[in-house]
């Protein structure tokens, strides 16, 4: 643990005095107030899954998320609940008696611009973070998901998609108490149609991949691999206080489960896809 925090901060200050010592182009500035241009946002999205992953057998379940986020100060937020099966219906993974009813992800970031009172910015680079994540709750055959990651970040202005969250961590298993690889987390939200009534057509997405974890800690009943991950892309419709939505998740050994083997035999690996109707408060 104490050689993997090491390895976390040494990464992040590395980055950060690249970053010192590069010529800046697109500045993080928010002038001599770090609260200018604080802003938030949350809505709701009733979503309906098919063939999400890890499965044993069927898998589609209806579920409600309240998604979140903003900048207030240094700190940027994004997170959301879900809440799965609804209906309480009789098929799907979730209508097992040992499913866990809902999920958190809360992904907290701070800015070491505003932090330092420097301007990080280098090159693509708008603005630098120490990066944390918490996975709480959904588990798979009665097991919770449990983890933290620690690590660095940045905002990076990529073609086309436009402003693009970056992360890189060192991934904590709260469950087994270790320090277990690493993660690289992306996501973004870029609109590229915009209608006459003032609603837009996005393309939004993520993708969280581990990598460099210890595959011998899984057993005879659910193996584990030492890398994998899940991309979701979405295209969806936008106005003021409503959206919906449809999107592609890929799997690739999800939550380090090696793909149909050892006893129990999930299934990790494949495409699942979501339906959302949203209302924005």
């Amino acid at each position: 643990m104490g050689l993997m925090m090491k390895n976390v901060k040494t990464l992040a200050l590395a980055a950060a005095a690249v970053a010192v010592m590069s010529a800046p182009t697109f500045a993080a500035d928010r002038g001599d107030d770090i609260r200018a241009g604080d802003y938030s946002w949350m809505q709701f999205n009733a979503m309906y899954a098919f063939d999400e992953l890890p499965s044993a057998g069927e898998s589609g379940h209806d579920y409600l998320e309240m998604e979140f986020g903003g900048r207030a100060g240094v700190v940027d937020l994004y997170g959301y609940v879900d809440v799965f099966n609804l209906a309480s219906g009789d098929s799907g993974d979730k209508a097992e008696g040992t499913a866990n009813k809902m999920f958190m992800k809360f992904a907290p970031r701070f800015s070491l611009d505003a932090i330092t009172g420097m301007d990080l910015s280098a090159g693509p680079i708008q603005e630098v973070y120490i990066s944390t994540l918490f996975n709480w709750g959904g588990g798979v055959i009665g097991e919770d998901v449990n983890n933290v990651a620690v690590g660095l970040g940045a905002d990076v202005m990529v073609p086309w998609l436009g402003k693009t969250g970056m992360n890189l961590y060192g991934f904590y298993d709260i469950n087994d108490k270790d320090w277990n690889g690493y993660q690289f987390s992306m996501n973004w939200f870029k609109p590229f149609y915009f209608l006459e009534n003032g609603s837009f057509v996005s393309f939004q997405g993520y993708v969280d991949y581990q990598f460099g974890a210890d595959d011998t800690k899984g057993d005879i009943y659910v193996p584990m691999t030492s890398s994998g991950g899940a991309a979701y892309f979405g295209v969806h419709w936008h106005s003021d206080n409503y959206a919906l939505g449809y999107g592609l998740k890929g799997y690739k050994d999800v939550y380090l489960l090696e793909d149909g083997a050892g006893i129990v035999g999930l299934e990790t690996t494949g495409f699942a896809h979501y339906l959302t109707a949203t209302y924005k408060f």
